[in-house]
Protein backbone atom coordinates (compact mmCIF):
# COMPACT_ATOMS: atom_id res chain seq x y z
CA UNK A 1 0.00 0.00 0.00
CA UNK A 2 1.26 3.50 -0.73
CA UNK A 3 1.62 6.17 2.11
CA UNK A 4 -1.35 7.61 1.29
CA UNK A 5 -4.10 4.93 1.64
CA UNK A 6 -2.54 3.54 4.45
CA UNK A 7 -4.18 6.41 7.06
CA UNK A 8 -7.36 5.68 5.86
CA UNK A 9 -9.22 3.45 8.20
CA UNK A 10 -10.40 -0.02 6.25
CA UNK A 11 -13.65 -1.13 6.50
CA UNK A 12 -13.71 -4.88 7.25
CA UNK A 13 -17.03 -5.66 5.41
CA UNK A 14 -16.50 -3.71 2.40
CA UNK A 15 -12.81 -3.00 1.69
CA UNK A 16 -13.42 -1.47 -1.92
CA UNK A 17 -15.79 1.15 -0.05
CA UNK A 18 -12.43 2.46 1.82
CA UNK A 19 -10.88 1.87 -1.70
CA UNK A 20 -13.55 4.70 -3.43
CA UNK A 21 -14.16 7.24 -0.51
CA UNK A 22 -10.05 7.54 -0.81
CA UNK A 23 -10.38 7.53 -4.42
CA UNK A 24 -13.27 10.44 -3.94
CA UNK A 25 -11.61 12.36 -2.03
CA UNK A 26 -7.92 12.26 -4.57
CA UNK A 27 -11.00 13.62 -7.14
CA UNK A 28 -12.30 16.09 -5.33
CA UNK A 29 -9.82 18.68 -7.13
CA UNK A 30 -11.11 17.22 -10.24
CA UNK A 31 -14.50 18.15 -9.44
CA UNK A 32 -13.50 21.57 -8.76
CA UNK A 33 -11.18 21.82 -12.27
CA UNK A 34 -14.18 20.69 -14.01
CA UNK A 35 -16.86 22.81 -12.37
CA UNK A 36 -14.52 25.37 -13.11
CA UNK A 37 -14.03 24.24 -16.91
CA UNK A 38 -18.12 23.42 -17.00
CA UNK A 39 -18.58 27.63 -16.06
CA UNK A 40 -16.12 28.46 -19.16
CA UNK A 41 -17.81 26.83 -21.68
CA UNK A 42 -21.19 28.58 -20.64
CA UNK A 43 -19.69 31.76 -20.97
CA UNK A 44 -17.94 30.88 -24.45
CA UNK A 45 -21.45 29.49 -25.16
CA UNK A 46 -23.17 32.63 -24.27
CA UNK A 47 -20.82 35.12 -25.90
CA UNK A 48 -21.09 33.26 -29.27
CA UNK A 49 -24.62 33.57 -29.37
CA UNK A 50 -24.46 37.22 -28.53
CA UNK A 51 -21.96 37.57 -31.65
CA UNK A 52 -23.90 35.79 -33.80
CA UNK A 53 -27.28 37.39 -32.61
CA UNK A 54 -24.97 40.59 -33.33
CA UNK A 55 -24.16 39.43 -36.92
CA UNK A 56 -27.64 38.87 -37.36
CA UNK A 57 -28.58 42.66 -36.61
CA UNK A 58 -25.51 43.98 -38.78
CA UNK A 59 -26.23 42.10 -41.78
CA UNK A 60 -30.09 42.83 -41.40
CA UNK A 61 -29.00 46.62 -41.10
CA UNK A 62 -26.60 46.40 -44.16
CA UNK A 63 -29.59 44.90 -46.46
CA UNK A 64 -31.61 47.29 -45.26
CA UNK A 65 -29.47 50.15 -46.30
CA UNK A 66 -28.68 48.16 -49.85
CA UNK A 67 -32.51 48.19 -50.28
CA UNK A 68 -32.71 51.98 -49.40
CA UNK A 69 -29.88 53.79 -51.00
CA UNK A 70 -29.09 50.77 -53.88
CA UNK A 71 -30.96 53.02 -56.30
CA UNK A 72 -28.27 56.02 -55.35
CA UNK A 73 -26.02 54.80 -57.88
CA UNK A 74 -28.62 54.72 -60.83
CA UNK A 75 -30.18 58.17 -59.66
CA UNK A 76 -26.82 59.94 -59.85
CA UNK A 77 -26.23 58.86 -63.59
CA UNK A 78 -29.26 60.50 -64.33
CA UNK A 79 -28.85 63.64 -62.64
CA UNK A 80 -26.85 65.10 -65.94
CA UNK A 81 -29.66 64.13 -68.14
CA UNK A 82 -32.23 66.31 -66.06
CA UNK A 83 -29.78 68.97 -65.43
CA UNK A 84 -29.86 68.64 -69.67
CA UNK A 85 -33.37 68.51 -69.97
CA UNK A 86 -33.84 71.53 -67.24
CA UNK A 87 -31.19 73.90 -69.55
CA UNK A 88 -32.96 72.99 -72.67
CA UNK A 89 -36.22 74.42 -71.43
CA UNK A 90 -34.54 77.48 -69.71
CA UNK A 91 -33.71 78.70 -73.65
CA UNK A 92 -36.78 81.00 -74.52
CA UNK A 93 -36.21 81.85 -77.91
CA UNK A 94 -35.02 78.09 -79.29
CA UNK A 95 -35.19 77.51 -83.28
CA UNK A 96 -36.26 74.12 -83.83
CA UNK A 97 -32.72 72.94 -84.97
CA UNK A 98 -31.55 74.09 -81.95
CA UNK A 99 -34.13 72.05 -79.66
CA UNK A 100 -33.58 68.89 -81.83
CA UNK A 101 -29.67 68.92 -81.52
CA UNK A 102 -30.27 69.52 -77.50
CA UNK A 103 -32.80 66.47 -77.57
CA UNK A 104 -30.23 64.60 -79.28
CA UNK A 105 -27.83 65.26 -76.56
CA UNK A 106 -29.89 64.41 -73.68
CA UNK A 107 -31.41 61.19 -75.14
CA UNK A 108 -26.98 60.13 -75.63
CA UNK A 109 -27.01 61.17 -71.73
CA UNK A 110 -29.76 59.15 -71.19
CA UNK A 111 -28.33 56.47 -73.41
CA UNK A 112 -25.15 56.26 -71.41
CA UNK A 113 -26.85 56.42 -68.27
CA UNK A 114 -29.10 53.53 -68.67
CA UNK A 115 -25.51 51.88 -70.07
CA UNK A 116 -23.06 52.38 -67.29
CA UNK A 117 -25.99 50.71 -64.83
CA UNK A 118 -26.48 47.61 -66.83
CA UNK A 119 -29.74 48.71 -69.15
CA UNK A 120 -29.08 47.63 -72.62
CA UNK A 121 -32.04 48.07 -75.14
CA UNK A 122 -33.84 44.53 -77.05
CA UNK A 123 -34.21 46.28 -80.51
CA UNK A 124 -34.26 43.46 -83.07
CA UNK A 125 -33.31 43.96 -87.00
CA UNK A 126 -36.10 43.25 -89.74
CA UNK A 127 -35.65 39.20 -90.32
CA UNK A 128 -33.96 38.45 -86.92
CA UNK A 129 -36.16 35.53 -85.87
CA UNK A 130 -38.69 35.72 -83.13
CA UNK A 131 -37.40 35.09 -79.37
CA UNK A 132 -40.30 34.77 -77.15
CA UNK A 133 -37.84 35.64 -73.94
CA UNK A 134 -36.63 38.36 -75.54
CA UNK A 135 -39.88 39.84 -77.87
CA UNK A 136 -43.76 40.31 -77.39
CA UNK A 137 -45.51 39.37 -80.28
CA UNK A 138 -48.26 42.22 -80.69
CA UNK A 139 -49.72 40.75 -84.40
CA UNK A 140 -48.98 38.83 -87.42
CA UNK A 141 -47.85 40.85 -90.42
CA UNK A 142 -46.75 40.11 -94.17
CA UNK A 143 -43.11 40.81 -94.93
CA UNK A 144 -43.02 44.38 -96.91
CA UNK A 145 -43.08 44.56 -100.62
CA UNK A 146 -39.65 43.14 -102.20
CA UNK A 147 -38.63 41.79 -98.97
CA UNK A 148 -38.27 37.93 -98.34
CA UNK A 149 -38.68 36.69 -94.53
CA UNK A 150 -38.70 33.42 -92.79
CA UNK A 151 -41.54 32.53 -90.79
CA UNK A 152 -41.64 34.26 -87.22
CA UNK A 153 -39.06 36.60 -88.14
CA UNK A 154 -39.24 39.85 -86.97
CA UNK A 155 -40.92 42.17 -89.47
CA UNK A 156 -41.43 45.85 -87.42
CA UNK A 157 -39.96 46.96 -83.90
CA UNK A 158 -42.94 48.89 -82.38
CA UNK A 159 -41.39 49.39 -78.75
CA UNK A 160 -37.74 48.69 -77.61
CA UNK A 161 -37.45 45.94 -74.96
CA UNK A 162 -34.61 46.37 -72.37
CA UNK A 163 -32.41 43.97 -70.59
CA UNK A 164 -30.84 44.83 -66.99
CA UNK A 165 -27.95 42.85 -66.13
CA UNK A 166 -29.25 39.96 -68.77
CA UNK A 167 -32.49 40.05 -67.04
CA UNK A 168 -35.85 41.03 -69.15
CA UNK A 169 -36.84 44.44 -68.08
CA UNK A 170 -39.21 44.88 -70.79
CA UNK A 171 -39.67 42.70 -73.81
CA UNK A 172 -39.23 44.56 -77.33
CA UNK A 173 -42.88 44.35 -78.54
CA UNK A 174 -42.96 43.27 -82.64
CA UNK A 175 -44.87 42.11 -84.92
CA UNK A 176 -44.01 39.01 -86.80
CA UNK A 177 -44.52 36.96 -90.36
CA UNK A 178 -46.89 34.20 -90.18
CA UNK A 179 -45.68 30.77 -89.99
CA UNK A 180 -45.89 28.65 -92.82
Amino acid sequence: MTQDTENIPVDPINPAADTASADNAAQTPDLEALQTQIQQLKDDYLRAQAEVQNTRRRAEEDVAKARKFGIEGFANSLLPVLDSFEAGLAVENATAAQLREGSEATLRQLLSALERNKVVPISPAQGDKFDPHLHQAISVAPAPDGVELAANSVVTVLQKGYLIADRVLRPALVMVTAAQ
